[in-house]
């Protein structure tokens, strides 16, 4: 097996960009102090972009996925650890996925 030059570029780019990316906003905000509702807003964006990526796999891929993304957002409005939510979520779609096929 052989590994294409072009791909493997293609993927450090990517990770150049990404690692850029992350460390201009640290250094263009390293001497502001963020409080208040913009300190909000930006603890706000992960949650936001994870919901974006995640919820038309699960409204647009079956009843199974769609009862796995209700039991998530249970256990996570139960305020559960982050690695509890997950686990549910994962092991409830396995569940399902089971269930309905």
């Amino acid at each position: 097996m052989s590994i294409d030059p072009l791909f493997f570029l293609a993927i450090v780019m990517m990770g150049c960009a990404t690692y850029a990316t992350r460390l201009s906003g640290y250094l263009l905000l390293r001497g502001v102090r963020i409080e208040g509702r913009v300190k909000a807003a930006i603890d706000a964006v992960p949650p936001a972009i994870l919901t974006a990526v995640i919820a038309p796999a699960v409204f647009l891929q079956g009843w199974a996925e769609m009862i796995a993304g209700a039991v998530t957002l249970v256990v996570a409005l139960l305020r559960a650890p982050l690695l509890v939510t997950i686990g549910a979520g994962v092991a409830s779609v396995v569940a399902l996925r089971h269930l309905f096929m």
